[in-house]
């Protein structure tokens, strides 16, 4: 079984900055790809970011493309969604999740519970 937990949401002023983390836990080996998804009030579940622990591949909506980088901290487990300085537009509001899909799975099959990004212009 693999635990997600995300953290380092809050509320800010566009062209500001802000760094997410997701910390897995348990069988972590099992994990094939990491993503980042947002939801926004009354839009569809986006998906903004995937990393691919295992090539170090990753890749980006377009909406975020330039604005948001990936790291990693294999000590910790950790996968963390940049948001660049100067960067952070209204329109990033959303509830933030971090998932993961384990290799047996051909979806997305572990979910953290979200943390929230509010941006005001």
């Amino acid at each position: 079984q693999v635990q997600l937990v995300e953290s380092g949401g809050g509320s800010m002023q566009a062209g500001g900055s802000l760094r997410l983390s997701c910390a897995a836990s348990g069988s972590t080996y099992s994990i094939c790809s990491m993503g980042w998804f947002r939801q926004a009030p009354g839009k569809e579940r986006e998906k903004v970011a995937e990393f691919t622990p295992d090539s170090g591949e990753t890749t980006f909506a377009d909406s975020v493309q330039g604005r948001f980088t990936i790291s990693r901290n294999d000590a910790k487990n950790t996968l963390h969604l940049q948001m660049i300085t100067n960067s952070l537009q209204p329109d990033d509001t959303g509830l933030y999740f971090c998932a993961a899909r384990t290799c047996s799975s051909p979806s997305y099959d572990v979910w953290g519970q979200g943390t929230q990004v509010t941006v005001s212009s």
